[in-house]
């Protein structure tokens, strides 16, 4: 069989693209080399993931939020001993949900995934294997990509002793992923300071070990929870999967980093990483593609790798499907590369930057008490929570108007339909507020024209949005056909199957 896409790895990246791909009829198979799933990293508290605002929208426009999230929520306890949500942290210095001002930020509207949250990477890819399969999308588990060699129309990939054969490989196989290595993918990039741990242990005088953040002259620690441990020991990732993780082991790094003689009485659980950062130099080679971790590398540090990875599979997905059938514009898969390639080397700056104030230096000290400052205040924490939960991702798509390349607000129509359930279904959308669009919106395949107003216009006209829920044209009076026309050329229409109008 010739599958139109085949996709090394299983993880959330792989299953996302799958389910977007299956949604626009696309042929996948999802080969993924561990057989069992499970893995106890997976559940809480290990497992425990930030979900950012466009991933949280991502889930909410293809019905999946309530499912993946639940509600899961991780509470602390302030100073007056009342429960308060943690908002985020840069660096491990938190900010609050109190001082962040979400009206800052242009163009949004109520919705579920309107902030971010939390959820079981368990959870996530349970919910999005069961999705996927539904979707009639073929996962072989026990199957990872050996080998495989591409031509003009094809690749050919090899899993043990058999080939299989796709019109496109797209590597979500993670950080040391094998389609990057044998595709030649150059990896660029900086080296590890650290080797980071996280914990699980039984301590047997915890009034030894402080719960804030606390920098030394020979590393990090913090306890977020009683028995949790996390820590950083500036080491250049020397014990990062090669040092075993036993209990004397993790006493001994917990004693250098902590500069005290604390004794641990049992290890449940720990794991390692590292701060290394490095990212691919172009997400695509003829007719092999990477996504998330595969393209993408650092520490976990603000939660961002699991939300690049999805954010890829989500830009990724529409396009490369388009392409399959024929239907995409000229360059439109160029453009998962220029969108996607800039979001994932803010990611690494963003992740050297917490790495810099966690130096055991004075230099990092003074720095991370400037930074506690400001992150202290409305306009800080704003910002920080603008980053860390990327509010206001923007592509630059090009056009006069600040909503194009933005996130679609999620307009209520004034039957209680609401666009995130328009997107469901993976197409396109022309929203009209005004009915004049009529002829035009007829125009082009896999675009839904939705006509009526709405329930609160922020002041535009009509909207032209993209599968993936980005806004490809936008206007605040009397829309120009001609000009919406140039867009929808641009995003949804080959030249093969331009219109006459």
């Amino acid at each position: 069989m010739l599958y139109d896409v085949i996709i090394a790895g299983a993880g959330p990246v792989g299953l996302l693209l799958a389910c977007e791909l299956r949604l626009a009829d696309c042929s996948v198979l999802v080969l993924e080399r561990a057989e069992d799933p499970y893995s106890p990293l997976k559940e809480l508290p290990f497992g425990m993931r930030g979900i950012t605002v466009p991933t949280a929208e991502t889930f909410y426009r293809r019905g999946l939020l309530d499912d993946i999230a639940g509600g899961t929520t991780h509470l602390a306890v302030g100073e007056d001993g009342a429960p308060r949500r943690r908002a985020g942290h840069f660096a491990g210095i938190e900010f609050e949900d109190s001082n962040i001002e979400t009206s800052r930020w242009q163009y949004r509207l109520p919705s579920p995934a309107d902030t971010n949250m939390a959820a079981e990477m368990k959870q996530i890819e349970a919910v999005l294997t069961d999705r996927a399969r539904s979707l009639g999308a073929e996962i072989r588990r026990g199957h990872g990509v050996d080998d495989f060699g591409q031509t003009e129309n094809g690749v050919t990939v090899r899993i043990g002793a058999e080939s299989v054969r796709g019109r496109w490989l797209v590597g979500c196989d993670g950080g040391r992923s094998t389609v990057r290595k044998q595709g030649g993918f150059d990896f660029a990039g900086s080296e590890p300071l650290f080797t980071g741990y996280m914990a699980e242990v039984e301590i047997a005088d915890p009034e030894a070990i402080r719960q804030e953040r606390t920098i030394t002259s020979t590393g990090f620690y913090l306890q977020p929870d009683p028995g949790m441990i996390a820590m950083l020991e500036f080491d250049g990732g020397a014990a990062h999967r090669t040092a075993p993780l036993t209990l004397e082991h993790i006493q001994e790094v917990l004693r250098r980093v902590s500069q005290t003689d604390v004794t641990l009485t049992a290890l449940r659980l720990a794991t390692t990483w590292t701060d290394r950062a490095q990212q691919a130099t172009t997400y695509r080679d003829g007719r092999v593609l990477l996504a998330g971790d595969a393209a993408h590398i650092h520490s976990p540090l603000g939660a961002q790798g699991l939300n690049a990875g999805l954010g890829d599979a989500m830009n990724l997905g529409w396009k490369l499907a388009a392409t399959i059938r024929g239907e995409a514009p000229e360059g439109l898969l160029d453009t998962y590369q220029d969108e996607r390639h800039p979001v994932g080397a803010q990611v690494l700056e963003w992740s050297r930057a917490q790495t810099a104030i966690m130096l055991p230096a004075p230099q990092s000290l003074a720095m991370g008490s400037i930074i506690s400052d400001l992150i202290g205040t409305p306009s800080g924490a704003t910002y920080f929570a603008e980053r860390m939960w990327n509010a206001a991702l923007r592509y630059d798509l090009g056009g006069a108007h600040p909503l194009i390349g933005r996130s679609v607000p999620d307009f209520e129509l004034l039957d209680g339909t609401r666009v995130a359930e328009l997107l469901r279904d993976g197409q396109g959308l022309l929203l009209d507020f005004d009915g004049e669009l009529a002829q035009a919106g007829a125009l082009w395949r896999d675009l839904k024209y939705v006509p009526g107003d709405v329930r609160e216009r922020l002041g535009l006209a009509a909207v032209l949005v993209r599968p993936d829920g980005v806004v490809a044209w936008a206007c605040d009076e009397r829309p120009d056909p001609a000009e919406l026309t140039r867009a929808a050329f641009r995003w949804f229409t080959s030249a093969a199957q331009v219109p006459a109008m």
